[in-house]
């Protein structure tokens, strides 16, 4: 059976839900009502899964009715109800009640779907102090002497040290914990992820008072990003008893850390949230977390006590379900304002703390760097003028150099003089055209003679005289080269081997990608206060055309040469690079990614100050610049990654550094990322 491209299950994720309904003290009947209410608009919007508050059948204020049979009983019937349902719910619905075993109640969690109740999970941990009292009337976890109970006429598995996997979803297996099992130091919930669960549920009722719901994100959000797992948090909402209580009703959904969904709280209705879980990626979390593994062998005789339950429950695969998730269009930059300004903040103290570093340990003052009035060179100097602040040694001990060639453009060449003057190093102008002639002459290019053959050797010629230009001035001068390459253009080839944008001295851009270096140079251009011009060249230098300006265009002095039109939009191959060099992603799944980002009405995000308009892409466009990136990055550019200098990482996106994120044969194929990309199909 044909899987649907724009499924989101075919791509390593599942939509779950978290639910609050209205509910009714010690009533049953209205509370199973609302539940399957809000189970049925789950089911109906794609979730596989939906967790519902503690003690929902009963609502978690009964107190002392607890211990009453016509409350028990009525609680059970209501389940009934739900697993009925169930048999035409393509879901799993993970319910709180009281429920009698063997002369003892515990306060539990049914999990029901496909027509039974798969499990019942217990409450480890009972609060007994403030306003809780739940020792009165339950009894913990592991007070229980059986391992399954008999419920509405099936054996059921019980206990809390239960696993429920769903085989039709790869990775998805989740655990579920009840309220204060999240509060203790260590949750049941660690040892069930050591364990093998990827999602993680507490059914919880958790009261309101100031400051909890603060608290509870921070303890959601670090439980999540500590058990590298999906976490859906539910707590109870109107209807409980406020007798000495109030209740918000706020539901969460954290992945890894992150938020990805969180309810209005204090609402008058029953609501669901819902989330695309990225299991996938969580999986490869801990594969590429080694110490993960480590820490389930050491915790080997917890981990060995959980059993495995199935779930089967059917996914349909077959037709178009989007992702409903916030993918970033930008990876490496943060949306906001405020978070952007403190990411380029950062950027700059490690990049300007690298380089002091190497200049105090190598007993130098001056450095060397070619300056080309595009991107990479300009944030480089910028770097340098800071690190020589730093250092409290004059700006004059940069030593930048400007070298135009046969197809500088007068932008290019302007923006590179303004640029040094603001900045206050030693400007030179190096005109590298008659060695480049003299070069070319050696060679029998047929360029002297006035043919216009623009190969890579005329292109290379250049940057090679240039390269030499600054190494034997660095020679001279007792300074170091500082290379201005950048992440993006090591992951794609896209540099001259040997020469400035490949070989240095030392290379602080090497580990960040231009999407980042561009706002890295607009975010200075506004920090700069009274200093007009200053501002101004830089946001210039931001707006021209990225180019290595190698090859003259049928037009003196204009930019001609676009690098995008041969490698493709870098904005397209930045997203590519993350999800590859981060997550390891197969292809198929990168081009979902980023349809649901770039394609056109897609939900990606797009930073409201950002300049420009966002741009869309069809699937074609994602296909064709995928596969471009895929044979750059896996087939022909590791060799030149092989013997990068040294340079700082900057970012948990990686590095290409042979000494650290990625290490790769110089000579491996690319046939098995090229194979899966032709899955792709052109157009949904």
């Amino acid at each position: 059976m044909k899987k649907a491209f724009l499924n989101l299950y075919n791509h390593g994720f599942a939509r779950v839900a978290v639910g609050v309904p209205e509910c009714r003290v010690a009533d049953p009947a209205f509370n199973v009502a609302q539940t399957l209410a809000l189970a049925r608009q789950a089911a109906a919007d794609g979730a596989v899964l939906v967790a519902f508050p503690e003690l929902g059948l009963s609502a978690y204020t009964c107190d002392d009715l607890f211990h009453q049979e016509a409350l028990l009983d009525a609680c059970t019937r209501a389940l009934g109800e739900l697993v009925q349902a169930s048999e035409t719910l393509d879901l799993i619905m993970v319910v709180g009640l009281p429920l009698r075993v063997n002369h003892a109640l515990f306060n539990c969690a049914a999990v029901v779907g496909a027509g039974r109740v798969h499990g019942i999970v217990p409450k480890s941990y009972l609060p007994n102090y403030a306003e809780f009292y739940e020792a009165r009337q339950f009894s913990a976890a592991d007070c229980a002497t059986v391992d399954s109970v008999r419920l509405l006429g099936a054996d059921v598995p019980f206990g809390a040290s239960l696993l429920f996997d769903v085989p039709g979803i790869p990775h998805f297996k989740f655990h579920v914990e009840i309220c204060e099992d999240v509060w203790v130091p260590i949750p049941p919930s660690s040892f069930a992820a050591l364990a093998g669960a990827t999602v993680l549920l507490n059914l919880s009722a958790s009261n309101i008072v100031i400051g909890k719901s603060a608290y509870r994100h921070q303890l959601v959000s670090q439980q999540s990003a500590r058990c590298l797992a999906a976490y859906l948090y539910s707590s109870a909402g109107k209807g409980e008893s406020t007798t000495d209580m109030a209740w918000d009703g706020q539901a969460l959904i954290y992945e890894n850390g992150e938020r990805l969904a969180e309810s209005e709280r204090f609402s008058d209705a029953s609501h669901l949230i819902y989330a695309d879980i990225d299991v996938e990626r969580l999986s490869r979390e801990r594969m590429h977390q080694t110490t993960f593994a480590q820490s389930a062998r050491r915790h080997r005789e917890e981990v060995g006590r959980f059993r495995v339950v199935t779930c089967d429950v059917p996914v349909d695969t077959t037709h178009d379900l989007p992702l409903r998730r916030s993918v970033k269009r930008f990876p490496y930059v943060p949306d906001d304002v405020r978070g952007r300004e403190a990411r380029c903040r950062e950027v700059y103290n490690i990049q300007v703390t690298a380089l002091v570093q190497r200049l105090a340990s190598s007993n130098l003052s001056k450095v060397v760097i070619g300056v080309s009035g595009g991107l990479d060179s300009t944030h480089a100097l910028l770097v340098c003028a800071q690190a020589m602040d730093r250092l409290g040694l004059p700006r004059t001990n940069i030593l930048g150099v400007t070298m135009p060639g046969f197809a500088t453009s007068d932008r290019t060449l302007a923006q590179a003089r303004r640029l040094m003057q603001v900045v206050g190093c030693s400007a030179s102008e190096v005109d590298i055209r008659p060695s480049c002639l003299q070069m070319l002459k050696d060679l029998g290019h047929p360029f002297v003679n006035g043919e216009a053959q623009y190969d890579i050797t005329f292109e290379n010629v250049q940057a090679g005289e240039r390269t030499n230009h600054l190494f034997r001035l660095a020679n001279y001068s007792g300074a170091i080269v500082i290379g201005t390459g950048d992440l993006s253009e090591l992951a794609l080839g896209w540099c001259t081997y040997g020469v400035g944008d490949h070989m240095s001295h030392y290379s602080v851009n090497a580990s960040v990608p231009k999407t980042l270096i561009s706002h890295l140079v607009r975010w200075a251009a506004d920090t700069l206060e009274g200093d007009a011009d200053g501002a101004q060249v830089l946001r210039e230098i931001v707006d021209t055309d990225i180019s290595p300006e190698l090859v003259p265009g049928a037009q003196a002095g204009k930019i001609e040469q676009k690098t995008e039109s041969v490698i493709g939009p870098y904005e397209l191959q930045d997203f590519n690079l993350y999800h590859v060099l981060r997550f390891g992603f197969r292809p198929s799944k990168v081009a979902f990614l980023a349809l649901s980002a770039w394609g056109d009405k897609a939900a990606g995000s797009w930073p409201a100050d950002m300049a420009g308009q966002p741009r869309d892409y069809s699937l074609a466009d994602i296909k064709k610049n995928l596969g471009i990136f895929l044979f750059r990055f896996f087939k022909i550019s590791q060799f030149k990654r092989s013997c990068v200098p040294n340079a700082p990482k900057v970012g948990t996106g990686g590095s290409l550094s042979p000494r650290g994120d990625w290490r790769a044969p110089s000579d491996s194929e690319a046939s098995v990322w090229l194979a899966d990309l032709e899955n792709i199909p052109d157009k949904t």
